[in-house]
């Protein structure tokens, strides 16, 4: 995996977590919505959105694929200090690029 494709994937990760966090969805559930195709579309266009802020490609995002509010929320309750979405985005990547087979990534 070339340091474009890291970062791509890291910036998408984060940006799953992100929108996970935004509309208290399941993780899975945000990318189900956007399915295999609209993923390959964010890391395509990640590069270009890496310029944008995480709060208007989310709001582009969830227009586009008309991800609903959920009810799934982790942080409100936490009596702990909880990782940034850019935090649990790295590790996301991190275990992509440790355990998925090079072109299987997605």
């Amino acid at each position: 995996m070339t340091e474009k494709e890291r970062n791509d994937y890291f910036y998408v990760c984060a940006l799953i977590e992100y929108i996970a966090r935004e509309t208290k969805n399941h993780r899975g559930d945000i990318v189900n919505q956007i399915g295999e195709d609209g993923i390959k579309k964010l890391l395509y266009d990640a590069e270009v959105d890496h310029c944008l802020s995480f709060e208007q490609v989310s709001d582009e995002v969830v227009d586009y694929y008309k991800i609903k509010q959920g009810d799934f929320d982790t942080i409100s309750a936490c009596k702990y200090s909880i990782p940034s979405f850019l935090d649990i985005g790295k590790l996301y990547s991190i275990m992509i690029e440790d355990c998925a087979k090079p072109g299987d990534e997605v």
